[in-house]
């Protein structure tokens, strides 16, 4: 009984001695938009995991909070090698982490968290060392590709009578920053290709463009019925081809049967 305790106390001493070499390290991460600006609280933050790398062990959790950054700065002019672009208010994710030894870190990163369906996720990894931290510059900036696109129109499952003739298409589409897409703006609406794959039983009946509606981030067209009843997809996609960048959201609606005459 006496070995047993002995070794027990030597497994604490062990344990504890080290925790008192782990050093706290501190780790700034930002997500920016690809052509836009930083997502931050006026989207819902992007959720930020850091992982040890090789051992999958959850080290920090939390979200990107605080502003989109200055448009002049990061849109309008030339950046420099060592600029920091990044304000003290522009939304950031950091944490401390308790190492003891170089460690590669993975950290992922997912959203915007305010609009799930235009959500991706990267991930990238690095080595850091204990008490050098990653928080100087701009921090640990990683590139969040995408558009955000939010069908407003026609709501899912909606049933539409059999004398239907058109159905209004309209999406609301921005970056994934939440930056709006206007005409002759920062985010040029005649740059982007917007548009609706109209989908039945599997098969693309048509694909129709979606006009810029002269309101902010507005899209829209009217899809003229001509395949008959029956359930419908419509696949609504933002491009931009200049640099692949692409978003996509889904609805579905129902073109009801003719009822038969008594």
């Amino acid at each position: 009984m006496k070995g047993k305790i002995s070794f027990l106390c030597i497994v604490i001493l062990l344990f504890s001695a080290a925790q008192v070499l782990a050093v706290p390290t501190r780790v700034t991460v930002r997500v920016k938009a690809r052509d836009a600006k930083f997502i931050g609280t006026s989207f819902g933050g992007i959720l930020i995991t850091i992982r040890d790398a090789d051992t999958g062990q959850l080290l920090a959790k939390g979200v990107t909070k605080g502003a989109t950054g200055d448009t002049k700065v990061l849109m309008k002019q030339p950046i420099t090698r060592f600029e920091t672009y990044a304000r003290k208010q522009d939304a950031a994710f950091t944490a401390t982490l308790d190492i003891n030894e170089p460690t590669r870190i993975e950290v992922a990163a997912y959203g915007p968290l305010a609009q799930r369906q235009g959500a991706n996720r990267v991930t990238a990894t690095q080595w850091i060392v204990p008490g050098k931290d990653l928080t100087g510059g701009n921090g640990w900036v990683l590139e969040m590709p995408g558009f955000v696109v939010d069908v407003l129109a026609p709501p899912s499952h909606i049933k539409l009578d059999a004398a239907t003739t058109t159905v209004p298409i309209r999406a609301n589409v921005t970056m994934m920053c939440g930056c709006p897409i206007t005409r002759g703006g920062v985010w040029d609406a005649d740059r982007y290709q917007v548009a609706a794959r109209i989908i039945k039983n599997g098969r693309q009946v048509a694909e129709i463009p979606l006009a810029y509606l002269k309101k902010a981030s507005q899209f829209g067209a009217d899809y003229r019925v001509s395949a008959g009843p029956g359930v419908y997809k419509a696949i609504v996609y933002a491009y931009d081809p200049a640099n692949g960048n692409t978003g996509v959201d889904v609805t579905t609606f129902i073109v009801a049967k003719p009822k038969k005459k008594k």
